[in-house]
């Protein structure tokens, strides 16, 4: 009793206790800890584990035009503040990296090391300089989800004007132009809208409503899986197109009459 006595009151017993029941208090916690507070934690180790490795990507493809830490060049942008759905936007269309520089970057193939893994570990690196944008879940751009009705009223009243009525596109000023959206997929759509790529303003949720957003993303998608009741498209921009070639035809088709007509004239006397 003397031995055991003498122990706890050793200057440095009241510490082993304290480090026994904080770890026992520890283990036991994480015992019953929700699932959903640990789904967090491994969550955010694996977004830092993303940010890591987008920061290597980032600085061998794009730190030449951006700066190392994207603050921005006279031949780039900043990207800090612009969010994962820029980047996912701008890479996975392959428009970034710019092979050339322009007024506009064109849409491309994708660069060979931009796979889906790595344009989200880029994003999470720029997501994580100054926040921004998201890329959007899977559900917010369902096109099955959406009213193809609302959606081409809200596209008629805020994209035709440079998209055209079916999103065919069409020129803007200074060499620059709207993309025509036969190619974009629904979740570059709705990047678009919510980050304002090359001349596009941006529609943030104040403007149109995810679920707005959703319903144009479900007009679009539904006019370009129409068939073209005529055969040729010609830019599906109805009767004006239509009507400049029947116009052309139909004076060629006049005048070669009368060069006809005239020639038969001529053989007659």
């Amino acid at each position: 009793m003397t031995r055991i006595t003498a122990r706890r009151r050793h200057p440095l017993a009241r510490y082993a206790v304290l480090l026994l029941a904080l770890g026992l208090i520890g283990g036991f916690y994480t015992l019953v800890a929700p699932p959903s507070e640990r789904a967090d934690a491994a969550i955010a180790s694996g977004r830092a584990d993303d940010a890591a490795q987008g920061k290597k990507l980032f600085e061998q493809s794009c730190a030449s035009c951006h700066g190392l830490n994207a603050e921005g060049t006279k031949q780039g942008p900043s990207l800090v503040g612009v969010g994962a759905a820029a980047v996912d936007f701008q890479v996975s269309s392959g428009r970034m990296p710019l092979a050339n520089p322009g007024a506009q970057a064109p849409r491309k193939p994708r660069a060979p090391w931009a796979t889906d893994e790595a344009i989200k570990q880029l994003g999470a690196y720029i997501e994580s300089l100054g926040g921004g944008p998201t890329v959007p879940a899977a559900e917010q751009v369902d096109p099955a989800k959406g009213d193809k009705a609302k959606g081409g009223e809200l596209f008629r009243a805020n994209c035709i004007q440079c998209h055209n009525f079916v999103g065919s596109g069409g020129a803007l000023t200074r060499g620059k132009y709207a993309p025509p959206l036969h190619d974009a997929t629904p979740t570059q759509i709705y990047e678009a809208m919510i980050t304002g790529p090359q001349a596009m303003p941006v529609f943030n949720d104040s403007i149109i409503t995810p679920e707005q957003k959703r319903d144009m993303i479900a007009y679009i998608v539904g006019v370009r899986e129409e068939p073209n009741p005529g055969g040729a498209g010609l830019g599906r921009i109805g009767p004006v197109t239509e009507g400049l070639v029947a116009w052309i035809a139909g004076l060629s088709l006049l005048a070669l009459a009368a060069i006809w007509i005239t020639a038969k004239k001529r053989q007659a006397h």
